[in-house]
């Protein structure tokens, strides 16, 4: 059982084979639909979430525009844009329920990173929205360090990856980016460990998620792993990592 009141998932991915699905490296996920997302988080306390574009759904968004709308208002949509999306659209997907762009450096299917600041930096001019990286922080470079650091707001998913990589992952903390606490069956480091690091240096900067299904992860997501998130912060910012942190920069509460 999830140990804190409620939940905000701030990252899950809905499948639906009923849209367009692109095989990446020659792999495509099984279904994960609404209903199977549901099933499988009752009883965890999640009362909101951010759906995310994996690599495989490249940039199609009408699976996850139809995905908010049966979800309702808690949830929102982190998703992977071409470069030259023109203004309106991204007012149409912002009225739609998304609230991020997203850059898979690990698998593709994203923009290019060449696009990085002129894209992140126009989405969150035209609707506020943030933008998120699905990277192995041992990759970082300083170079990439500084333009990730020098947006108006960052997000790095699955705890950056690997061990060797949470000193530059701690260093963006340092300079305001958030952390999501999520792919520990995908990650090469201790979670707990590196969540506690995160926590020391800002408390505001974690945000708790399932990754469900855990598409090519080693392992998937299990009820547990909420409670190992929980032994690792201290108890007075439980319901911070657990809700507030991501309802404040997804819900804007």
């Amino acid at each position: 059982m999830n140990p804190a009141p409620r939940l905000f998932d701030a990252h899950l991915h809905i499948i639906d084979s009923a849209y367009p699905l692109v095989a990446n490296h020659g792999y495509l996920p099984d279904e994960f639909t609404i209903a199977d997302y549901r099933a499988r988080v009752d009883g965890l306390g999640v009362v909101g979430g951010a759906v995310v574009s994996g690599s495989f759904q490249a940039f199609d968004q009408g699976y996850l525009v139809d995905a908010l709308g049966e979800l309702g208002p808690n949830y929102v949509g982190v998703t992977q844009l071409p470069a030259d999306t023109d203004d309106a659209r991204i007012r149409e997907l912002h009225e739609a329920g998304v609230r991020a762009v997203r850059f898979n450096l690990v698998r593709g299917g994203s923009a290019d990173l060449d696009d990085l600041e002129l894209l992140a930096r126009r989405v969150h001019h035209l609707a506020g929205w943030h933008t998120e990286f699905y990277v192995d922080a041992s990759t970082v470079d300083d170079a990439l360090a500084a333009r990730i650091a020098a947006l108006p707001a960052a997000v790095v998913d699955h705890l950056g990856m690997h061990a060797d990589g949470v000193p530059r992952l701690l260093s963006l903390v340092e300079r305001g980016v958030k952390v999501k606490a999520t792919g520990f069956g995908r990650v090469d480091l201790d979670p707990a460990s590196v969540i506690a690091a995160v926590v020391a240096v800002d408390p505001t900067a974690l945000m708790v998620g399932t990754d469900l299904p855990s598409t090519r992860a080693r392992r998937p997501f299990r009820d547990d792993d909420l409670a190992l998130v929980a032994r690792s912060v201290p108890a007075e910012v439980l319901e911070d990592v657990f809700w507030n942190n991501a309802a404040a920069l997804y819900l804007g509460r």
